[in-house]
């Protein structure tokens, strides 16, 4: 591997692993070389599957794997990059284990890919145009069911807070 891709790979992870620190949402874990390129994640989000009744309910643990291959900077496949291990997800951009980011360039950031994956999972990114889906029955249920989404409007980040706490007490006892 050479120097610009290894230090590409090397800060995917670093971001990443900052990224699923700061979520409560989601968990990362590498499962591959140093420095890794593919990934085990956690998403703990509302989401839609069909039950064994061919109901569509919400759930809230996905496990999905993302692969990063080695020539990632120059080219790149998008349905070869997200794989949704369990449970099989009710959206348009999914089928079986395919799930279909849209267009994603050479050298997208994995940050940006857990968001957009999170986008899937939560309803956040539907197009819901048979033409352009995995799963056309599943863009019929989304036009049907506007209302309905997104299942989940959490953010992947946690978002901070700009609070300052002060101590009562040490004011109140100076101005007696």
């Amino acid at each position: 591997m050479d120097k610009v891709s290894r230090s590409f790979f090397e800060r995917q992870y670093e971001t990443a692993l900052r990224l699923a620190g700061d979520s409560d949402i989601l968990s990362l874990k590498a499962i591959d070389a140093d420095p890794p390129r593919s990934y085990l994640c956690r998403f703990r989000c509302n989401g839609l599957v069909k039950d064994r009744h061919g109901r569509v309910v919400e759930t809230d643990n996905f496990m999905v794997g993302i692969h990063l291959p080695d020539d990632y900077l120059r080219r790149v496949e998008p349905g070869s990059i997200v794989q949704i291990l369990t449970p099989a997800v009710w959206h348009p951009n999914v089928i079986g284990h395919s799930c279909c980011l849209g267009r994603i360039r050479e050298g997208t950031s994995l940050v940006d890919i857990l968001h957009q994956v999170h986008e899937i999972l939560t309803w956040r990114k539907v197009t819901p145009r048979e033409d352009d889906a995995l799963n056309p029955d599943a863009c019929v249920w989304a036009r049907n069911n506007p209302r309905l989404r997104p299942v989940d409007r959490r953010p992947l980040k946690r978002r901070r807070l700009g609070l300052k706490i002060q101590a009562q007490g040490a004011e109140s006892e100076g101005s007696a």
